[in-house]
């Protein structure tokens, strides 16, 4: 069975994209077929950590959407991005960065409903083991699509005060839809915060597991979205932490 796996903010500049890329390669490094899925149509980024150029696109989530093409012609596979011997793969369908289309998007919208059949055939036609999205900031149609038919939900904030109130809102969202599995990453934490004490914040407010807390890191902001964090820095706490909460999401 093929896990589907939501990552959402309820702001942008969270490392919502950091952190989907980084759960998806660690899950083709172990072997699996990986998915990643960018549905932030209004401003995408995650094929920046792919190093994958927008002139290398032949085909996006756009050009599904707009009956162009099949959803598995905009697949990517950028897995020899991250290791040229990986055991499984990574598959990313970006969404275009071109001024015209997120233009369209905007003025015109899309067929949401699409997106569902989309998910199904790019599992199917793939044969993905997880399918990863990487869904837009806030609360829109396609968030709630993308929640609704997920099998994990991982809700990433920082600790701070804006963020608290907006991911109370995910929350309750991914608890009105049934998600089998939700769990809250806090990233971006000062080193003169105490984890503990982020961690029972946070699990006292929202009665939601907090499954990692990932520090301020130098390294990261050194990186300049370059690459994706744990293919480079293997042995990092951080790609650690990473790695724990790939196993919480697939455990039963």
């Amino acid at each position: 069975m093929s896990h589907i796996i939501s990552v959402h903010s309820f702001r942008g500049g969270t490392g919502k994209s950091n952190t989907t890329a980084n759960l998806g390669t660690l899950y083709a490094l172990q072997g699996y077929r990986v998915g990643i899925i960018d549905t932030d149509i209004q401003s995408p980024g995650i094929h920046v950590l792919f190093n994958l150029e927008p002139e290398a696109m032949k085909h996006t989530l756009n050009d599904y959407l707009w009956g162009r093409c099949n959803i598995e012609d905009a697949a990517h596979d950028v897995s020899g991005q991250i290791d040229p011997d990986m055991k499984g793969r990574i598959l990313l369908v970006p969404s275009s960065i071109k001024t015209n289309e997120i233009s369209r998007v905007l003025r015109e919208g899309y067929d949401v409903g699409l997106l569902n059949d989309g998910f199904q055939r790019l599992i199917e036609q793939l044969d993905l083991d997880i399918l990863m999205i990487d869904t837009h900031p806030g609360v829109g149609e396609e968030t709630l699509l993308s929640i609704a038919i997920s099998d994990a939900l991982v809700i990433v904030m920082r600790p701070d005060q804006q963020d608290f109130q907006g991911t109370s809102v995910t929350v309750e969202i991914g608890r009105h839809l049934d998600v089998p599995k939700m769990m809250i990453v806090v990233n971006k934490a000062p080193a003169v915060f105490d984890e503990a004490d982020i961690k029972r914040n946070v699990e006292s407010a929202y009665s939601c597991e907090v499954a990692a807390i990932f520090p301020h890191s130098d390294e990261i902001m050194t990186l300049a979205s370059g690459g994706v964090f744990v293919s480079r820095y293997p042995n990092h706490l951080i790609t650690q932490r990473y790695r724990e909460v790939t196993g919480m999401l697939l455990a039963p």
